[in-house]
């Protein structure tokens, strides 16, 4: 695992429902837009699955560093749903890029 990873403990959060999960995520910074865009996925997990239903579900998620809006997608073969967020994620990072350019 890099600085730009995070593996372990989290909480998916929709409406009324919190779910205890196991995530592997990243993030990269997106110079064409300025943004943070962080994705991974969550271990398999029954309740996961009866939240996502097949189909693409926006939720919250929290970790023990923060939390930030994130979109529940596509299931892989392994049944673990992706995970995607656009902004800082809920995680710390070690290299934050400069927010603007410099000039020479």
């Amino acid at each position: 695992m890099n600085d730009q990873e995070y593996r372990g403990e989290a909480t998916i959060r929709s409406g009324n429902t919190a779910l205890p999960v196991q995530v592997h995520l990243g993030v990269y910074f997106e110079p064409i837009d300025g943004r943070y865009h962080w994705y991974g996925r969550v271990s398999p997990d029954s309740e996961v699955t009866a939240l996502a239903e097949d189909r693409s579900t926006d939720v919250v998620l929290r970790t023990p560093y923060g939390e930030a809006s994130a979109r529940l997608g596509d299931v892989d073969p392994w049944n673990r749903y992706r995970l995607s967020g656009v902004g800082l994620p809920p995680f710390p990072m070690g290299i934050v890029p400069d927010a603007e350019p410099e000039t020479l």
